[in-house]
């Protein structure tokens, strides 16, 4: 199943500079930030092919990394752009479905990213 990746992984940043993925991962215990960082690194890899265990559609456009820890789960949205990967933010899911909160703010971090690169404000 090797196979050389045609994807790249990147962290939305806002538009007053602030990464909501970055800040999340920041936060978390060393081991969980090294499964994730394992985790991503398969998700650019592999992209598309990627599944379950490691990742889900969610709905329409947005996935989920689903990244189990211990008795936690962990989950970081993103969205395919092109060859890029854009990863909106994480969280730790504690309901057996992903919150609608976290759907819409992942989906208008979508918006917003898609406005912005056609604007030229963002560089890939």
């Amino acid at each position: 199943m090797e196979q050389k990746s045609e994807y790249e992984v990147v962290f939305y940043e806002t538009s007053g500079g602030s990464c909501p993925a970055e800040e999340f991962l920041a936060a978390l215990p060393v081991k969980i930030r090294a499964k994730t960082a394992k985790w991503i690194e398969m998700l650019e890899r592999y992209g598309p092919d990627l599944t379950r265990p490691y990742v889900d559609i969610v709905r329409g456009k947005i996935r989920e990394l689903r990244i189990i820890f211990g008795w936690r789960q962990f989950r970081f949205l993103y969205f395919f752009c092109g060859k890029y990967i854009v990863i909106t933010h994480g969280f730790i899911k504690k309901t057996e479905r992903v919150t609608e909160n976290e759907l819409v703010r992942a989906q208008n971090i979508m918006y917003d990213f898609q406005d912005r690169l056609k604007k030229g404000e963002i560089k890939l």
